[in-house]
């Protein structure tokens, strides 16, 4: 807390200390303790030190350490001519008057809340004098600004809820631009701001070479004074005869000319070139316009001049003008605020905080419009009696309160007042008319701001009061800079309470210990007076200690800021218009995803055809697996699982309490994998029984289920002939052979006679019998992980490739090569076939590149190239890094995708594959993964629902109601896959229930429950 001492009146003589060394008694016997800083010097007019966290700043119970007084109240001369630096003057005994072991001890804190101060009850107070009362009100302390801080917050919380926004104060309205200058803006394009007394043309010219060159002509157009409270067709309609005017002087260029219109009002956007009016502001008030799109008027104006080549594209606020010319010359600002005639602020927000619209993705700039902060009482404490005087001489008494403590436009007019009011109290102007200060407007922030000066302040007060014909005394002089003081450091200090509930709001919502940003700060006050801008920094650095803000001057003199706003919303929509074109082709419709499901029928019921089989891509494989668990199955069994890189032994034990599993996994060597089919099946049962004698089960013969995960033409429950590898595997003299056989050949050059083979399944069965074992209803079997693959119950009289009539069959459908015929060529992109001519089965598994984690990543890494190639993305600079297969896992899509993941962590990713993404590159990367996963998905989706609708149909059902039992990293580790497959699936098959059930080790427990299954028919 910051704390005034207290004023004190004596009649004692020129000679009497009030409590020890320092005091200088004036005229009339008036002391004033001024309040000191030894790090920075005397804070005139009553002003604590912002400066530092020093003696300025108390913890609430601990005043000033230094004080020196001032005659008459006011500070002395040395220190007024110089108030950064600490007085010369020694304090008697080395010791500050006030400190505890003072000469005279020290005065009690005023602890009362100033803001609740009313005039009239001195009852707390009784020897304060009414200038002591004014400075006062008018001081805030440390822990008050705190409080103000927290409402800021919650206000500005309200104002980005869906629920609460149309009640919130804070309005933080979203300004749909997403993107700052990335030095690719190109072209003409033309700016026009309404000002507060002119309207403002430019026209820039920007050649893509980083803006280091931007060609801009510009005119100022004055506004007559009438237009502000005027019509407000009349308003546009001057707009466009302005623009006309200036389109005529520079040449009247005939291209295609997008403009970005500047109206500093509070607007309500609904897309960038989209905004109704909520109020007027700033003395302007016009008919007709509040609740209407003011972009439409202004093109409606421009039209009726014929003017049809010039487009409004985009609305933009004059503070957001501020944060992007703050951003000039390689310095990134995401934050601007405005101190001017009105004041507001602007930010870089989470757009997933912004509920009012729909985009999630990214950061998004939100106007707060934070003027109108405290409209609802919640400044009621710290409001003034001058504050409510201005208020209800204003033009919109009860709205705007924040603005009106804090705007130029205000802050003359609560000078006035307080003078008026401790005049009326025979404080000031003793013995002369005042009547001057009656009247409104006129005593002007501009004399404000030349009052405290320190150099030549007294002089310009008494030049302003003299004009005003109020004979002031050198004391009157004094006093009325201070109150100019009290003022201005209040409206900063708030100002900098403001920007605190911006910079923790930011912290917070981005997952941060520590911000870092720059703040773009413009508008006349800051610019007018030094001291504001240290307070600004001071105060928001002490209310926000976790952040490190950076106060970065405007240099918006031509309105290239601005100018650069409406840059880059061109280069956003140009760019957009590319994204799409880019991104088109992988965004199916309702009706290629019914035709997906249709070719995937009709390719099924060729694969189950006897004649049609070896022509369809759908293989349709039957694994003379016939029945699902029925809880009866009993026993041990050992299980075999290989389908990649590692593969695992696992003993099963199946009780009737459950059931019960030991594992180990082994690697599969490269050199295995690509050498002889000999040497992997002599390696696997080498690790078959190094598993065996960990377990204590060489001397048992147990049935084993052999899960083998790869596309197979099975004969029966134990014999499957290898149709092709896949995986990256091609061990030789395999293809075609059955590889129960080759697993048993190798047991018997291994010596190991205890095999006993029962099952080969895929583990899209073993994945359906495993969750079978837990729901009777599942038939069906999904696997979306490296690979992809489905199984389901077929009706045994549908499939022509096997003998028998009776019951059901499970059937491999091997659907990763649905396709492989030409089938699905439409729904191919570019990107689709680069991924496919770099695999080591080129022209195969078409499907499964569309869907399965193995080929997604590689997708979205030619999407991005192509992006680069096109300067969508790391502003055109290729990337060596980006060049190398396999760089972007998919498995980075699953995290880049999680909801609530913060944007930095997104380019943290990106930066850790060594791309130099921004903020605006990491939304688009975000944005084509998940493109390129939601296609996966809806395709799988239409995979599935032509297999449900199959199901349904050879039952003769009305409605379907069948489990999936589901396994692999892409449905379990992607945070949207699962629901867009779901989604879709109901949307394809409606007359189908279909409940998805996660397999738990399906390939292990699954194979050895077919086993299981297998043992329990045969068994008598």
């Amino acid at each position: 807390m910051y704390v005034f001492m207290k004023l004190q009146q004596t009649r004692s003589s020129p000679a009497v200390l009030l409590g020890g060394a320092g005091r200088r008694a004036g005229p009339r016997g008036w002391t004033t303790p001024v309040p000191y800083c030894s790090t920075h010097g005397p804070t005139p007019g009553g002003e604590f030190c912002f400066c530092c966290r020093g003696s300025g700043i108390t913890n609430g119970s601990t005043p000033l350490q230094h004080t020196r007084s001032a005659t008459n109240g006011c500070p002395p001369p040395a220190a007024m001519s110089n108030p950064g630096r600490p007085s010369s003057q020694p304090s008697r005994g080395g010791r500050s008057p006030w400190s505890p072991h003072g000469e005279r001890g020290r005065l009690p804190p005023i602890n009362r809340a100033p803001g609740s101060f009313q005039f009239g009850h001195q009852d707390n107070l009784p020897s304060c004098t009414p200038v002591q009362r004014a400075l006062l009100s008018l001081t805030l302390s440390l822990e008050k600004l705190q409080a103000v801080k927290c409402r800021m917050l919650e206000a500005m919380e309200k104002g980005l809820s869906q629920e609460t926004h149309a009640q919130a104060t804070v309005h933080m309205l979203p300004t749909f631009i997403c993107s700052t200058p990335d030095g690719t803006e190109k072209g003409d394009l033309m700016v026009v701001e309404l000002c507060q007394s002119h309207v403002r043309t430019l026209f820039v010219t920007l050649l893509g070479d980083g803006n280091q060159s931007p060609q801009l002509m510009y005119k100022i157009f004055e506004l007559p004074a009438d237009m502000l409270q005027g019509t407000g067709e009349a308003l546009f309609d001057f707009v466009a005869q302005c623009v006309q005017k200036f389109l005529e002087e520079i040449g009247n260029p005939q291209h295609r000319l997008p403009v970005g219109f500047v109206f500093p009002f509070s607007c309500r956007q609904t897309g960038l070139g989209k905004a109704e009016l909520i109020s007027w502001s700033k003395g302007f008030q016009c008919s007709d316009v509040e609740g209407k799109d003011v972009v439409q008027l202004l093109q409606a104006a421009i039209n009726k001049l014929e003017l049809y080549h010039v487009e409004v594209i985009a609305l933009l606020n004059d503070t957001v003008g501020t944060m992007m010319a703050s951003s000039w010359g390689g310095k990134p600002c995401e934050i601007a605020l405005v101190a001017g005639t009105g004041t507001n602020s602007c930010f870089m927000a989470e757009a997933q905080l912004v509920e009012v619209v729909e985009e999630n993705n990214g950061r998004m700039c939100v106007n707060s419009e934070w003027g109108c902060f405290g409209d609802d009482g919640a400044l009621n404490d710290v409001l003034t009696p001058y504050d409510h005087r201005v208020d209800q001489e204003s033009s919109n008494p009860g709205e705007r309160r924040f603005e009106k403590m804090v705007g130029g436009l205000y802050l003359g007019e609560i000078v006035r007042h307080a003078m008026l009011m401790l005049a009326t109290e025979q404080a000031l102007f003793v013995g002369a008319s005042t009547s001057a200060l009656g009247s409104k407007d006129v005593f002007k922030t501009q004399q404000v701001l030349e009052i405290m000066d320190n150099e030549t302040g007294m002089a310009k007060a008494r030049s302003a009061l003299e004009a005003l014909g109020l004979q002031p005394s050198e004391r009157d002089c004094c006093r009325v800079q201070q109150i100019c003081r009290a003022v201005v450091s209040r409206a900063a200090a708030l100002s900098a309470t403001g920007l605190a509930a911006i910079l923790s709001l930011m912290c917070r919502s981005r997952e941060l210990e520590r911000l870092v940003v720059n703040v773009g700060v413009d508008g006349e006050l800051y610019r007018a007076h030094s001291r504001f801008g240290e307070i600004l920094q001071s105060v928001a650095g002490l209310l926000a200690p976790e952040c490190a803000a950076t106060l970065v001057p405007s240099a918006d003199t031509n309105g290239l800021g601005v100018a650069m706003v409406t840059a880059v919303a061109q280069r956003v929509l140009t760019q957009r218009h590319e994204v799409e074109q880019l991104l088109a082709p992988l965004r199916l419709s309702r009706a290629d995803l019914e035709r997906v499901q249709g070719l995937m029928r009709q390719e099924m019921e060729r694969g189950l055809g006897r004649d049609s089989n070896a022509d369809a891509s759908v293989r349709m494989l039957p694994t003379y697996v016939c029945n699902t668990p029925d809880g009866t199955e009993r026993g041990d069994f050992l299980a075999l699982d290989l389908g990649g890189t590692n593969f695992r032994v696992l003993v099963v034990r199946v009780m009737q309490e459950g059931i019960h599993m030991a594992s180990e996994i082994y690697v599969v060597p490269t050199s295995i994998m690509q050498g002889t089919g000999e040497a992997l099946f002599d390696h696997i049962i080498e690790c078959i029984m190094d598993f065996q004698t960990k377990q204590n089960l060489m001397e048992q013969v147990l049935p084993l289920g052999f899960t083998f995960s790869f596309p197979c033409k099975q004969l029966g429950l134990d014999k499957a002939l290898l149709l092709t590898w896949t995986k990256g595997f091609s061990a030789s003299g395999c293809v075609g052979q059955d590889v129960v056989q080759l697993l048993r050949e190798a047991a018997q050059r291994k010596q190991h006679l205890a095999l006993k083979v029962v099952a080969v399944v895929n583990d899209t069965v073993g994945t359906m019998m495993a969750c079978g074992y837990d729901d009777p209803r599942c038939e069906i079997g999904l696997i979306v992980g490296t690979g992809t693959n489905a199984c389901y119950m077929e009706e045994r009289k549908n499939v022509g490739t096997v003998e028998g009539e009776e019951g059901r069959m499970c059937i491999n459908m091997e659907w990763g090569a649905f396709g492989d015929n030409g089938c699905l060529d439409d729904i191919f992109t570019t990107f689709d076939r680069m991924v496919d001519e770099k695999t080591i089965n080129a022209g195969k598994q078409r499907f499964e590149k569309l869907i399965s984690g193995m080929y997604l990543g590689e997708i979205v890494r030619h999407i991005l190239l192509a992006m680069v190639d096109k300067q969508l993305l790391f502003r055109g600079k290729p990337s060596l890094k980006l060049q190398t297969r396999d760089i972007f896992q998919t498995k980075f899509l699953s995290t880049i995708e999680t909801d609530g993941l913060a944007l930095q962590h997104v380019q943290g990713i990106l930066r850790d594959l060594e791309l130099d993404a921004s903020f605006e590159d990491s939304v688009l990367v975000r944005e084509v993964c998940q493109t390129v996963s939601l296609r996966a998905a809806q395709l799988c989706a239409a995979g599935l629902a032509a297999v449900v609708e199959k199901m349904r149909e050879n039952r003769g059902l009305a409605q379907l109601a069948v489990t999936v039992g589901v396994d692999g990293t892409l449905y379990k580790m992607h945070p949207h896959f699962s629901h867009n497959l779901q989604q879709m699936l109901q949307d394809l098959a409606p007359n189908c229930a279909v409940t998805f059930l996660q397999s738990e080790d399906g390939s292990g427990k699954g194979a050895a429950l077919v086993a299981a299954v297998a043992c329990r028919e045969t068994s008598p």
